[in-house]
């Protein structure tokens, strides 16, 4: 079942993409024809003629959910195994596919995992983001001296969106920038916006995930056997590219927000709902990108931190965290 909501939430992703991709290609075809084909929308949305447009990709990539609880005098750091991962694709002024494998270099503690995370800038003010991300066997590390742990019942899932309304249009496409056709219109480019952001956080295991003698540093509401979460909030933020010299490219995309959680906890013999609803978190993206006439290279790194209380002493944050290093060659350009 988990496995069907998360396809069944990709479709939605892929599905709301598509159609609102659609919409502005059959707006734009309208204006200069009296009638539409739905071949004719289709070649718009999907086909660029244009080979110069076209380049292949190799790239390097990280990935990683990883979560912390602590009091005043101790703190827990649940960290996956393989976290890096290569892999091959193919870019063009309407779409990027990257095909990525995952490089299991601790092969005794195997973490399993699904991480799924996009972004789509539909029309000119609407900036979405989506993330899908399971996991099964978390490394334990902590600060009291005790040896790292390695734990394979540990689970977690997180499911998520960010959508922000810029108040001015947004001109830059960040895609662009990934399959190296960003235009120099404008030496800086900013824009800001206000949106709504959520996310659903579930943590468990077979009996607590406490360490060995994690109780000796942590009370019994620390000693959780399942965290389910779900919150709803706000968040404010811009998004911002700037045109170096040298046909360098940089950008810098920062979001925090603040959201009201619902926190469900069960511990060894009883449960309880944490009374401090309050989840804070700080999104932000770095890209730096290099684009050459006959190849380009991005180095692009997202990461998401999450923070609420737990009560009791005990605090709770989870960070959501991503790297990508591509090298793209451009397809018909001539070397002269």
């Amino acid at each position: 079942m988990i496995n069907r909501f998360f396809l069944l939430i990709l479709f939605f992703i892929v599905s709301a993409s598509v159609q609102s991709q659609i919409l502005k290609d059959a707006d734009s075809l309208r204006k200069n024809n009296e009638s539409i084909s739905v071949m004719q929308i289709a070649d718009s949305l999907f086909i660029d003629r244009n080979i110069k447009n076209y380049s292949l990709r190799l790239f390097s990539n990280y990935k990683v959910k990883k979560f912390s609880i602590r009091n005043d005098d101790s703190k827990l750091k649940y960290v996956p195994n393989n976290k890096y991962g290569i892999g091959f694709g193919f870019a063009s002024s309407k779409v990027l596919i990257d095909i990525a494998f995952n490089l299991k270099t601790n092969k005794e503690d195997v973490t399993n995992r699904f991480d799924a995370q996009g972004t789509l800038i539909a029309g000119k003010n609407h900036y979405v983001n989506g993330f899908v991300q399971t996991y099964k066997g978390f490394n334990i590390k902590n600060d009291f001296n005790e040896p790292t742990e390695f734990r394979s019942d540990i689970r977690s899932v997180t499911v998520g969106f960010n959508y922000l309304f810029t108040l001015s249009e947004i001109e830059f496409s960040y895609s662009l920038l990934k399959a190296g056709l960003a235009k120099r219109n404008k030496s800086v480019y900013i824009t800001g916006g206000l949106g709504l952001f959520g996310v659903y956080d579930y943590f468990s295991a077979d009996n607590d995930i406490m360490p060995e003698n994690g109780e000796l540093y942590f009370d019994e509401y620390a000693q959780i056997k399942r965290y389910n979460s779900a919150a709803v909030g706000v968040l404010g933020g811009f998004l911002s590219v700037f045109m170096l010299p040298k046909n360098f490219i940089a950008s810098c995309n920062i979001m925090p927000g603040i959201a009201l959680m619902n926190k469900h906890i069960e511990i060894q013999d009883d449960t309880y709902k944490p009374l401090k609803p309050m989840l804070y978190k700080l999104d932000y993206t770095l890209a730096l990108g290099y684009n050459a006439k006959r190849y380009y290279l991005t180095l692009i790194y997202n990461d998401g931190f999450y923070a609420t209380n737990l009560d009791h002493g005990n605090k709770y944050t989870f960070n959501l965290s991503k790297a990508k290093l591509a090298f793209g060659y451009k397809l018909g350009v001539n070397k002269k």
